[in-house]
């Protein structure tokens, strides 16, 4: 799996079209989402596209999160957040800072508004699973 580090350093050095494909071609790189996981309980609200995300606590106590999109940019920015937690313990995804760790990407300048209007809501949505996981 890229890092996201990997990937910040080959986004700095494209321009905005070649953007959009990192983006869809990291989306493609998403696990799976089976259908009967997207339901109204993983949706993720005030998304322009529709947006799943499924938490799951494995037996080592890391989370990790399915998630899906019917919007190929939306998918790649879902991909693009799951990068700074997946796959670690609530406790470390409590302590880190997801905007920041995505903000070399510039998202707000490099996306319209509809495709960002839904990140604070996929990042808290992370964050409050990761709370209610790490009091468990």
């Amino acid at each position: 799996m890229t890092t996201l580090a990997d990937l910040q350093d080959e986004y700095s050095f494209l321009d905005q079209d070649d953007r959009y494909r990192l983006l869809i071609d990291l989306g493609k790189t998403l696990e799976p989402m089976p259908d009967p996981l997207k339901t109204d309980a993983t949706l993720v609200r005030g998304c322009s596209a529709s947006v799943w995300v499924y938490p799951m606590r494995r037996d080592d106590g890391t989370l990790h999160f399915l998630a899906d999109s019917n919007a190929a940019i939306t998918k790649g920015i879902i991909a693009l957040v799951l990068l700074t937690v997946q796959d670690q313990p609530a406790t470390a995804i409590n302590e880190t800072d997801i905007t920041a760790a995505l903000a070399p990407f510039d998202l707000k300048n490099q996306l319209s508004s509809n495709r960002t209007q839904g990140i604070p809501n996929m990042i808290a949505l992370i964050r409050e699973t990761a709370e209610r996981y790490a009091g468990a």
